[in-house]
């Protein structure tokens, strides 16, 4: 927990120092005449720095600052673009600079705007229809994203623990190193989430889901809280796909007492039947789609008011409100480390007692 701690704090001066590396570029911009509404600037950087913050980007960034040539700097590394336009193209995001410059490959020309990679001519012209929205050709987008970059690490490094912890139990009765931290909770996974949930009958089948969804969202949340930016589960695409698993699992392994209850309720007079089916069905897609939502709007609104209390420090400028705006958010990194496991627990929580009633029998009543 205290090295958790840790990496908050290290979040909280990142952040700090990033925003007052550009204010301070500003103020000194004010100081020769070049600027008369650095209010307005300092504020409208700030919201921007949070829109930058909760996106998936085509390469790593750490930090960024402005120079006094007026010059952006960036600290990080790029990552691979991987298009498929008339056959496979390949090239690194460094030639879009931070979407400041095309990428010309075998010919074609490419732009990256508002986060999306879209066909151009030499001059990058961007095309809009009526509604104001890009008309250009999307190539398929197969990039190897930030995203995605931290999603496959999370899967190898689960890998790589709980393969360890299993050969671990071979001659004893305790798993070794890592295992024993680990042990507690998938126990407390198995003794109070699935079989109470989904009955000592069932439960095996998945307990396999069960631990990886709750191991999976809850180390990609924590790691949306250090200074490298990973927001994976504030991207709505990956909170639908854990949805969407959850939502097969249900549909195909559910008996047929759960389609009874949803198509022709026992001990219901047959014309209220009739009307419950269409809700009772709709109500399956409700439920994953509830999952989406929670764990998709909890951890992007924690994000967004806790930059935005940091950037209150630097609109403050005062000896009590910006100390007041650096304790509020330190107390509220300390929040979101609660968040990040309570989120990782409501949805494999959810996800078993869906399961449960999928497989529940007539005798269980």
């Amino acid at each position: 927990m205290h090295r958790i701690n840790l990496i908050k704090i290290l979040t909280l001066l990142l952040l700090a120092v990033t925003i007052s590396a550009n204010a301070q570029h500003d103020a000194s911009k004010e100081a020769h005449g070049e600027s008369s509404h650095k209010e307005k600037d300092i504020k409208t950087e700030i919201k921007e720095y949070i829109a930058h913050h909760l996106l998936d980007s085509y390469d790593f960034s750490l930090f960024s600052y402005t120079t006094d040539a007026g010059k952006k700097k960036y600290f990080g590394a790029p990552l691979p673009v991987i298009l498929w336009d008339n056959g496979l193209k390949v090239f690194s995001s460094s030639k879009f600079n931070h979407g400041k410059t095309l990428a010309e490959v075998d010919g074609n020309y490419y732009k990256l705007y508002h986060n999306k990679i879209y066909k151009t001519d030499t001059e990058g012209t961007i095309n809009y229809d009526e509604e104001h929205h890009a008309t250009n050709v999307k190539p398929l987008d197969f990039s190897i994203t930030k995203n995605v970059v931290f999603i496959l690490f999370v899967a190898i490094l689960m890998f790589f623990v709980f393969t360890r912890m299993a050969k671990s139990y071979k001659g004893n009765l305790m798993p070794k190193g890592v295992g024993r931290l680990l042990e507690p909770v998938v126990l407390y996974i198995r003794d109070d989430i699935a079989i109470p949930n989904i009955g000592k009958k069932h439960y095996r089948k998945y307990m396999s889901y069960l631990l990886t969804v709750f191991f999976f969202v809850w180390i990609i949340n924590l790691l949306g809280l250090t200074p490298l930016g990973v927001n994976v589960t504030n991207n709505i695409a990956v909170t639908f796909a854990l949805a969407l698993i959850t939502y097969l699992l249900t549909t195909f392994t559910g008996n047929k007492n759960y389609w009874k209850h949803i198509f022709w309720m026992p001990g219901v007079p047959w014309p209220m039947k009739i009307i419950l089916a269409p809700i009772e069905l709709l109500g399956t897609f409700i439920k994953p789609f509830s999952l989406m939502i929670r764990l998709y709007a909890n951890i992007t609104a924690g994000h967004i008011v806790l930059m935005s209390i940091i950037g209150l420090m630097f609109i403050f400028k005062s000896w009590i409100g910006s100390p007041l705006s650096f304790g509020l958010a330190f107390i509220l990194a300390l929040l979101e480390l609660l968040v990040a496991t309570l989120q990782a627990y409501i949805f494999t929580m959810l996800s078993a007692l869906y399961f449960g009633m999928a497989v529940e029998e007539h005798d269980d009543h």
